[in-house]
Parts: C-alpha cells; structure tokens; sequence
C-alpha cells in the first residue's frame, strides 16, 4: 500500500512538538519578563526632607513648563492670615497684592474664610515649581507646601536634568505610588 503524501513519522512529530514546546517557553519567558519590568519600573520624586528650594526645578526641566510643581499638604495647612508661603517676608500689606505676594507668576490664591482663617490652594497651571512658597513655608510655617514632580506631565526621562544639577540631591528614582498627593 503506497504511503499518504502528508504522513508524517514518529521522529518529525516529536521534533515540530519540541519546537512549538519551545516557542511556547520562550514566549511565556518574554511575558514574565516585560511583567517583571513592569513592576520594577522607576519614577523621578523629590525627597521633601532633602529639597533646599534653590529654583532649579524651574529652569532645569527639559519641558517648556517644568513637571515640577507646588502641591500643598491640607492637613497641615493652618490657614492662617499671614501665610509665610503666600506673602514677601516683609509684606507692605496683608492683601493679596501682586507688590504683597511670594509666587511670581500669582499661583497661590487667597480666599477668606471667616476671620482669622484664609484658604491657600495652588492653580498648578501657572505653578513653575521655583520653590519661593515652599521655602517660606517650610522656614517661618507648618510646611504644608512642598515641591512634588506630577507623573501626569513628566517624560520619566532616562537622566533627569532637574536631578542632574539638584545640589541636595533630593531628586531620586523610586517605584511608583498609586497616589498623588
């Protein structure tokens, strides 16, 4: 009896069954690998405790508008009438004057809440990241405001520049948080 055209021997169907075995391994390799990168995938932060507020987080971004911004801790906030993050050391007056105010491009606003309290919140926006409000915060308040880098708006860039040329080094690579302050 003559044999089928399409037969196939014993050794050939062990030999295509090796290598779909190994096709398979080596794909489920290369999940568990790209997975695993996944979850050790690194992000820039700034370290609050390290930050000297010196303004380079302003210029040194490789963004037009740096990913750097000020974000504000309200439960520290004490809502006071003379903010030290708000005003100039030495205010004419306490209203929210440009001539009375700390940020240079207006971002933190001033609302009055009943007197003696105001509330403080940042337009992130015009925010950019100079670290002036943060720096009279933390020295004359609460420090309820901190420079933050927003993983929304940073390239994650291999050498951060902002890091690069930080003179406290407070700017490090760490996993990512499922929150945002």
């Amino acid at each position: 009896m003559p044999e089928p055209i399409n037969a196939h021997s014993r050794r050939e169907f062990l030999a295509d069954g090796a290598r779909g075995a190994l096709i398979f391994t080596l794909g489920m390799s290369t999940t568990a690998l790209a997975r695993r990168s996944e979850d050790t995938k690194l992000v820039w932060q700034i370290d609050p405790a390290l930050c000297v507020q010196c303004g380079l987080c302003a210029t040194r971004c490789v963004l037009e508008a740096s990913a750097v911004k000020c974000v504000q801790l309200y439960k520290m906030c004490g809502y006071c009438k003379l903010c030290t993050g708000y005003f100039e050391p030495q205010p004419a007056a306490l209203n929210s004057g440009a001539e009375n105010q700390l940020c240079p491009t207006g971002a933190i606003k001033r609302k009055a809440l009943e007197d003696p309290y105001y509330e403080y919140t940042i337009d992130e926006p015009l925010c950019i990241g100079c670290g002036k409000c943060v720096r009279g915060c933390v020295q004359f308040g609460n420090g309820s405001f901190h420079l933050q880098i927003r993983h929304d708006r940073c390239l994650n860039c291999n050498e951060c520049s902002i890091a690069a040329a930080c003179p406290a080094g407070a700017i490090r690579r760490v996993p990512p948080l499922n929150r945002i302050f």
